[in-house]
């Protein structure tokens, strides 16, 4: 009788672990997210992140746009190795400020339109979305 449960169990327990439970599910899908803040600093230049679906992050820096990754739950935070494109600009430098932090980040809290991803030492980026 018991060998009769097993599929639809083993069925539930695989559903249970497709769930999304990165930053993404807890608030920051459907937003694109501009810097604002780097380590406390206005950030002057353009820069913006997005979570287009579960386990991705993409975004632009002020020269290239990038993708990595983030799939551990919320509120941690672990983006994978930033992949750019190679372009140069004026703001190379902020650019890879930004890319450092991001993959620094071990932490993410979202309040609002208000998305901060901080480590041990404090708040690394700030960013706001649109309503």
């Amino acid at each position: 009788m018991m060998m009769r449960y097993f599929p639809l169990v083993a069925l539930l327990a695989l559903a249970a672990c497709d769930s999304d439970e990165t930053l993404r599910a807890h608030g920051a899908a459907d937003k694109e997210w501009r810097l604002v803040e780097l380590q406390d600093a206005p950030f002057t230049a353009t820069a913006t992140l997005t979570f287009p679906e579960q386990g991705v992050v993409t975004g632009q820096g002020p020269c290239n746009s990038f993708s990595t990754t983030n799939t551990v739950p919320y509120p941690w935070f672990d983006a994978g190795p930033v992949i750019a494109t190679r372009r140069a600009c004026p703001d190379l430098a902020a650019e890879s400020a930004y890319f450092t932090l991001l993959e620094a980040a071990t932490l993410s809290e979202v309040l609002g339109n208000t998305l901060t991803l901080s480590d041990d030492s404090g708040v690394l980026l700030t960013f706001k979305a649109d309503d």
